[in-house]
């Protein structure tokens, strides 16, 4: 094995680990994540409108 897939199987497998000793902090973080993605999407979305109709 490469290294890339070394460490790709060892970050899944920290996820994995993560998510089933703590689901209901997995649940949050995963939900925090959600919430600062569609912060970012919401302020892109603003800012092509205003160069567009500005």
């Amino acid at each position: 094995m490469n290294a890339k897939k070394i460490a790709a199987v060892t970050g899944i497998l920290l996820v994995l680990f993560f998510v089933i000793s703590q689901p209901g902090q997995s649940a949050a973080m995963v939900h925090n994540i959600l919430g600062m993605l569609q912060d970012a999407a919401e302020s892109l979305i603003a800012f092509v409108s205003n160069v567009v109709n500005g």
